[in-house]
């Protein structure tokens, strides 16, 4: 429901009471999921142009030049609420809403990403949602051929009870032919396409805008949408077909708030006239606040000239779908909804899209690391323990989920990041952050997020084009979040200035708690990230190489997997120099290195286990340190000649080969052998019965 100081607002505004239909309008498109109210001045902060960007902020997503012929539709999205409450269902269309906005913008989607974060799998009820949303997410991108090439997995108590489901979608589209989600003129009518119109998903924007309570609440949830994957993929080509034709003015997908929040959003710049009794339903009896507010799946309303209706009408029977002409675009900035000729809603369209007041919550900054306790475990033990972690164990069960060779452009889906060949290049694609470190250095911790992204494209030589985010907090009523939310938006924003990086969307999901597990999620600003490079597949590196280490090391052991395993405590990292970045891409655009990968969960420890499992290393500082510390800006490279490295501050710890991971460490020499890495990287595995 609206709170009573929206609805009093409103009340004086429009100077009369408000009808069944303008209530559920504006209690989901002024709803914190649709309006950004807590949000969106510390969102106006962040860099978001670019030479490269064509289009940034405020649409279905974000437009950025890949080459002279083709550029890129990104956007990234979030679906916690609904995975929490109907996981699999919840999942799937989370990916279907990301993968209609990408194609709302004219633009044929390529691949998706899915950052995960769950709570411990010890709990039945966790990995029950970790299974039913990666099958959720696999059936349905499967579905419509379109391939998860890259994801994250998060294991943290703090998402018991709300567990988070972001996903990135990336399409292709000409420069010069991309569409708006914004009318363009007058006179012109709007045409609904897709699936017919439910009553699932009512209210879905309101509830997606509060907290997981308990069971109590069960009556206020919204029926779950339901996706369909086959009607999708008819409906991606449909939209193509029409957008080919060139005569398509505008497109926006059917997402929260329904026909109400895409209609309205559409023509925000003029105004429209909906007939809601031409919408074609699937249900009997549904009444106008039903029609305008359902959040049924696999719909878009496309605008177009008078006489081009029947050409859009015949590509969607072509397609085997259903559409309708439900309404027109007005030159009066009025937002009417009308049934049978009698109008049942009548408001100003700026006061509903764009009208909410601006929240200004109370911060209160916190300090939450604690002193450092060293584990008494030997080193091996913790080396074991570290690497049958969920964080760093091997993710192959869920990979292997989903089709990752769709549409034949993947060169190299293996460690650092995704690489796809798209025209003579490569587009690289990297995702994720780390919510514990976040936590406890709220700015850093997403500093080092871009950064530690921006290090994975370093990896295979490529250069960042563009940031999308999900920005996942608690709720903003409580000062230490309302902190938390501002310290991440500000230490992203100056990442990505340092690093020259624009941030052109995402989405931010707040209220992430829950009553029925008493939890908060940690702050979750998860990112994604888009770069290109030449086509180059990740190498291992060759028995007798140099293994180096560039970067500074530091007892950085606070939200580290370490810590996790152990509760040792300890301070988070500091904001890494991002300069190191480059000069990493610098020696794998040269092919001065043969093979490199960045240092972050686990540490260096869990680096050698995954890209050298059979080498002999020399560590002289600290063993805790050297293998465990997850400082941030860090990078093992492999190399046949050190001379490659002159002029790059460096440090040799070994030699690839043998028969085993040999460690020698100051106070001895640790030796685990092949099997017993294997062994603990496929741990998590086995408790997914995978």
């Amino acid at each position: 429901m609206l709170p009573a100081h929206d609805l009093a607002l409103l009340k004086t505004t429009l100077g009369r009471d408000l009808t069944d239909v303008e209530l559920a309008c504006f209690e989901n498109l002024w709803s914190e999921h649709c309006s950004y109210r807590s949000t969106k001045r510390l969102l106006r902060t962040l860099p978001t142009t670019g030479s490269g960007v064509l289009l940034g902020p405020g649409d279905d997503a974000a437009i950025v030049r890949f080459s002279e012929t083709c550029a890129l539709a990104v956007g990234m999205e979030s679906h916690n609420h609904p995975s929490y409450v109907e996981p699999y269902d919840g999942a799937a269309t989370g990916v279907g809403g990301i993968v209609r906005d990408i194609l709302s913008m004219g633009a044929r989607p390529i691949a998706l990403m899915d950052p995960l974060y769950f709570g411990p799998l010890d709990s039945e009820k966790n990995r029950y949602l970790v299974e039913q949303i990666v099958a959720g997410i696999a059936d349905y991108g499967n579905g419509i051929g379109v391939p998860v090439v890259r994801g994250e997995l998060v294991f943290d108590p703090s998402y018991s009870g709300n567990p988070l489901v972001n996903v990135v979608c990336i399409g292709t589209v000409d420069p010069g032919r991309y569409i708006t989600a914004r009318a363009k003129r007058p006179g012109s009518r709007l045409v609904l396409v897709g699936a017919a119109t439910g009553r699932e998903g009512l209210g879905g924007a309101s509830f997606a805008s509060r907290d997981l309570a308990g069971d109590r609440d069960a009556a206020d949830r919204p029926d779950a949408q339901v996706g369909d994957p086959c009607m999708e993929k008819l409906l991606i080509d449909a939209i193509l077909a029409m957008a080919k034709t060139g005569k398509v003015l505008s497109c926006r997908d059917l997402g929260a708030a329904g026909l109400a929040g895409a209609s309205s959003e559409m023509a925000g710049t003029f105004g429209a006239v909906i007939h809601a009794d031409r919408v074609h339903l699937r249900e009997t009896g549904m009444t106008p606040r039903e029609i305008m507010l359902a959040e049924s799946q696999e719909r878009m309303l496309v605008e177009v000239a008078p006489g081009d209706v029947a050409l859009m009408g015949e590509i969607a029977e072509r397609h085997d779908l259903a559409w309708s002409d439900i309404g027109e675009v007005i030159d009066e900035p009025r937002y009417i909804v009308k049934l049978r000729g009698e109008t049942v809603a009548d408001l100003p369209i700026d006061l509903l899209v764009g009208g909410a007041p601006l929240c200004a919550w109370e911060t209160s900054p916190y300090s939450a690391e604690t002193p450092f306790v060293r584990p008494k475990a030997p080193v091996k033990d913790l080396a074991l323990g570290i690497l049958a972690h969920p964080d760093v164990a091997r993710k192959n069960w869920v990979y292997e989920r989903y089709d990752r060779e769709v549409q034949l452009r993947s060169v190299s889906l293996a460690h650092d990041a995704a690489v796809l060949r798209l025209e003579d290049k490569a587009l690289v694609l990297s995702c994720g952050c780390n919510p514990a470190q976040i936590y406890l250095k709220p700015f850093e911790g997403t500093a080092n997020a871009v950064i530690e992204n921006a290090s994975n494209l370093a990896c295979l030589g490529a250069e960042p084009l563009c940031i999308v985010d999900c920005l996942n907090f608690a709720s903003p009523e409580h000062p230490e979040i309302a902190w938390q939310i501002e310290q991440c938006v500000l230490g992203l924003g100056d990442a990505a200035r340092r690093m020259g990086i624009p941030v052109v969307g995402g989405n931010v999901s707040l209220y992430n708690e829950s009553d029925e597990f008493g939890t908060q999620i940690k702050p979750t600003p998860s990112i994604g990230m888009v770069g290109r490079g030449e086509v180059r597949e990740w190498t291992a590196p060759r028995s007798g190489e140099n293994l180096v280490l560039i970067g500074t090391t530091l007892p950085d052991f606070g939200g580290s997997v370490l810590d996790a395993v152990t509760g040792c405590g300890g301070s988070a990292p500091a904001m890494a120099d991002p300069a190191v970045v480059a000069v990493v891409r610098n020696l794998v655009e040269a092919g001065k290195v043969t093979a490199a990968t960045d240092l972050s969960r686990g540490g260096l420890l869990a680096a050698l286990a995954k890209i050298a499992p059979r080498a002999d290393v020399t560590l002289a500082g600290d063993p805790l340190a050297e293998l465990f510390s997850e400082t941030c800006g860090r990078f093992l490279v492999a190399v046949g000649d050190e001379a490659a490295l002159a002029g790059t501050e460096h440090r040799i710890i070994g030699t690839v080969g043998g028969d085993a991971l040999t460690l020698r460490l100051k106070d001895g020499t640790v030796v685990i052998a092949p099997e017993e890495i294997e062994t603990a990287l496929a741990t998590t595995a086995r408790t997914m019965r995978y």
